[in-house]
């Protein structure tokens, strides 16, 4: 296609973004196949700041993995270890609480809890981890299990999904993590994660999740065997289910690492690739106010340039307390962020660094 057609497609694309279109699907693909970066980059920071001025917001977190024991075992993986396999590990409930309470003297304001799906944990076990948290720190967000971990927990304990999260709710928990949803496209998941909870089940879950008061994030991993067909279909579908509930806080794009897992012969996208999904997803989801670069991940330096590709989210301070992405070959092998670094890191890319709860609310 000639330069020029080209540049009239983006116009129309954008067009649609200054009168608060949705782009379809098909312009979607086509921004991944044919836009130019700094155009991206342009359309997706002209709607972060429409949404978000020239805010990036954090909060002060720990994560809490409860085991790294999983009963799959996902071909992305670099976490998941079997009972009685070496490197697996398992906390008790009084351990975990334990340190909510001494990292709570840090002015924590959430803990993120997920973790590997243990075979002999049903849903009472995750309500007596909530329970002892919440009377350990009474003041907390407490965000925890992915869909995947959900799913397994209702049905170990036989009775329906609302009835769970119903049980769930009333015991303390505020919010679900938006992990697990991987890549949608069913062909995918069945070379990349076979067993694990479906897309149209990990959909529901989130559903009927919001429906009774339970707000949540939601994720694409992206970077590995998917096609860009794959990442629009499945920001479509969660486009969709936003539309209908509007429970979702923030979309937040994970890219594929590739040390001690069986996929990692593939190698991994490039930081441009990394930049552009970001802008693209800013410009796609346009019912999500929010869009998280997630530092452990990307490593900090990167998620900073994501900023200015539509990311308005840096998460939290972590307090060297998540494994997952240091297990899969990132940067930060301790991720740990002061109050201060953070700032620095926010405001020297030009962005205004704003605390704010779980729920996006400024402190």
């Amino acid at each position: 296609m000639a330069k020029s057609g080209r540049d009239n497609i983006i116009k129309s694309i954008a067009k649609k973004v200054l009168q608060k279109i949705p782009i379809s699907d098909d312009d979607c693909f086509y921004l991944y196949e044919k836009a130019e970066t700094g155009d991206l980059a342009v359309i997706a920071n002209y709607i972060r700041e429409s949404y978000n001025n020239k805010n990036v917001y954090y909060n002060r977190n720990i994560h809490i993995e409860p085991t790294n024991i999983c009963i799959y075992k996902c071909k992305f993986c670099s976490y998941s270890r079997k009972q009685g396999e070496q490197g697996s590990w398992e906390f008790t409930i009084e351990q975990m609480a334990d340190k909510v309470k001494n990292e709570s003297k840090k002015g924590i304001t959430e803990v993120h809890i997920v973790g590997g799906v243990h075979p002999d944990k049903d849903i009472y076990y995750y309500i007596n981890l909530i329970d002892a948290i919440r009377k350990a720190v009474t003041e907390i967000h407490i965000k925890a299990f992915s869909a995947v971990e959900i799913d397994y927990m209702v049905t170990k304990s036989n009775i329906d999904l609302i009835e769970g999260l119903k049980l769930l709710k009333k015991a303390g928990l505020d919010s679900i993590p938006g992990g697990g949803a991987e890549i949608f496209n069913s062909e995918i998941r069945q070379k990349i994660c076979p067993e694990k909870t479906n897309s149209e089940r990990w959909l529901e879950i989130h559903k009927q999740a919001h429906k009774v008061g339970i707000k949540s994030n939601a994720t694409m991993l992206y970077g590995h065997i998917e096609s860009y067909a794959h990442r629009v279909e499945h920001m479509s579908m969660l486009r969709e289910l936003q539309a209908e509930t509007g429970g979702f806080m923030a979309f937040i794009p994970l890219k594929f690492k590739m040390l001690n897992n069986p996929l990692g012969n593939i190698g991994e996208v490039t930081l441009i690739e990394d930049l552009r999904n970001y802008a693209i997803s800013r410009i796609y989801m346009s019912n999500f106010k929010h869009i998280k670069a997630y530092w452990p991940m990307l490593g900090k330096e990167y998620a900073q340039m994501a900023l200015s590709f539509g990311a308005d989210d840096f998460d939290g301070t972590i307090e060297d307390s998540t494994k997952i992405y240091s297990m899969a070959g990132a940067k930060d092998q301790k991720p740990n962020l002061s109050i201060s670094e953070l700032k620095t890191i926010v405001n020297s890319a030009g962005f205004v660094a704003v605390e704010r709860n779980s729920t996006y609310d400024m402190l």
